[in-house]
Parts: C-alpha cells; sequence; structure tokens
C-alpha cells in the first residue's frame, strides 16, 4: 500500500487518502468532490483496476509499479477560465520528475509525458460543478518501476518507466511527494502566471513543429503544429492550405511515424 507524509506545514497534508486498490481514482475523487471534499484533497492508490485515459482509453494500473494519484481542486471561476489546467498540470508533472531523477520529460499535446518516442505518464483532467464552484479531478498515473518485460506486449513498444530511463529503484512515495509539491505550486500560480506557465508548456511540447495526423472519429487529416494557444488547443496547419485549432476533447493527434 502506498503511505507517505507531506511535510506538516503543507496545506494539503490532511486531506490525504490512500487506497490498496480503487477501480480509478478520478471516479473515486469525483464522487468525493460531489459529497463535498475540500480543495487540496489527495487520493494515492496501489493499483487500479479500471484506470482511465483521455477519450476512454484504459491505463494499466498494476500494484507495486507506478503512482496513481487524483487531487481534487475547487475554484470559483467560469469552467473557460480553466482550459489551460491540463496544460499547467503537464509542466508542473514534469517539475516533479525532473527534481526527483533530473531527467525533464517532454509532453505529447495534450497530456502525456514522454521521455524519448515513450510514454512514461499521463494526466485526466475531468470537471464536475458543485454549487458556484467548478471543481477540477486532476489525475496523474506515472510508470515508476516497471522493467521491459513488466509491461503488456501490446503497449511495450511504447511504454517507459523512471526505472526503466534511470536505471534506479525510483520510489513511488518520493515521486508522489513531489507531485503533490509541484501540484501546488501550480495551483497558486494558475492564474497569475498562465503566461509562464504556457510558455513552458510550449518550450516542453514535443508534438510543436512536428507533422502530425489528426484523428477524429473515423476521420483523419495531415498538417503541421505550429503553436498552443492561450486556451492550450492546437494550431495546426492542415494540407489543404487551412488553419485550425483542435481541441483536445474532440480528437486525437498522433505523429505520422509512430506514438508520439
Amino acid at each position: 500500500m502506498v503511505s507517505f507524509e507531506l511535510p506538516h506545514c503543507h496545506p494539503w497534508a490532511d486531506k490525504i487518502h490512500c487506497f490498496d486498490c480503487v477501480d480509478s481514482t478520478n471516479t473515486l475523487a469525483k464522487q468525493m468532490a460531489l459529497q463535498g471534499a475540500p480543495h487540496g484533497t489527495v487520493l494515492i492508490a496501489d493499483r487500479q483496476t479500471a484506470g482511465r485515459g483521455r477519450l476512454g482509453r484504459s491505463f494499466l494500473s498494476p500494484g507495486g509499479m507506478g503512482l496513481y494519484m487524483s487531487v481534487i481542486l475547487r475554484y470559483d471561476c467560469a469552467a473557460t477560465e480553466l482550459m489551460h489546467l491540463t496544460c499547467a498540470c503537464g509542466v508542473g508533472a514534469c517539475n516533479a520528475v525532473e527534481a526527483v531523477t533530473g531527467i525533464r520529460p517532454g509532453i505529447k499535446w495534450i497530456n502525456d509525458l514522454v521521455v524519448g518516442t515513450k510514454k512514461l505518464a499521463g494526466i485526466l483532467t475531468e470537471l464536475v460543478f458543485t454549487g458556484n464552484q467548478v471543481c477540477a479531478i486532476v489525475g496523474i498515473g506515472i510508470n515508476c518501476r516497471q522493467r521491459l518485460e513488466d509491461f503488456d506486449p501490446a503497449i511495450r513498444d511504447m511504454a517507459t518507466s523512471l526505472a526503466t530511463v534511470t536505471g534506479e529503484d525510483v520510489s513511488t512515495e518520493v515521486m508522489a511527494a513531489a507531485v503533490l509539491q509541484a501540484l501546488y505550486q501550480m495551483d497558486g500560480q494558475l492564474f497569475s502566471k498562465k503566461k509562464e506557465l504556457l510558455s513552458q508548456y510550449r518550450a516542453d511540447c514535443i508534438t510543436l513543429d512536428n507533422e502530425i495526423r489528426v484523428v477524429q472519429g473515423e476521420n483523419s487529416a495531415y498538417g503541421h503544429a505550429i503553436d498552443i494557444l492561450e486556451d492550450g488547443t492546437l494550431l495546426v496547419a492542415f494540407t489543404d492550405g487551412t488553419q485550425r485549432a483542435v481541441n483536445s476533447g474532440e480528437v486525437s493527434v498522433r505523429g505520422m511515424y509512430g506514438y508520439v
């Protein structure tokens, strides 16, 4: 079971809930948010039986191998003012990985952390509404201890872990503390330093200035990723000469020659 302590001075230290196994920390966090769980509530599980990613994809979450965490963040603002939240959380997650390992991952737009051409972590941001507040559920899953043979053969060519990247056993407890510290800092800067957060996101984003395939349902189009806009959408110059901002909720962006 995951168990750790933040410094007692950390505002979220008394709001951490650790579980041996849940279906999905995001699913449970949404339930707790609707029941009034406060800002900064943290859920961490050793294993998930139904871990979720964006667009309904599954996120494999074996016990003892990774960090599976969700944080409840409450804001008194319109949902449209939180469009850049996933980008900001991506920067925070990169900061945490770098602080623990010395290696800074890249970000595959919009929510995957990658090292080289392989996925290290995923972020899932979901919104629920409680009274006059917008409640964001930020889920982060990081592969920590997996070796190559631990990954399902179906994803072995596209997944990696901190252990594989560093050659060391990276503690999930240490990683959890670093992520929470980074998210706490991000939370304090989300509106006041939006420009700086997006600038760092652009610097980390490996999708930019690359040829991509934009997939929407059964349709796909090819183009060149040229910018991240202020709301976190990806500006694409398509091969037909048009430019359009694509939204993470409506499309999947894939590299033309593999995962990234």
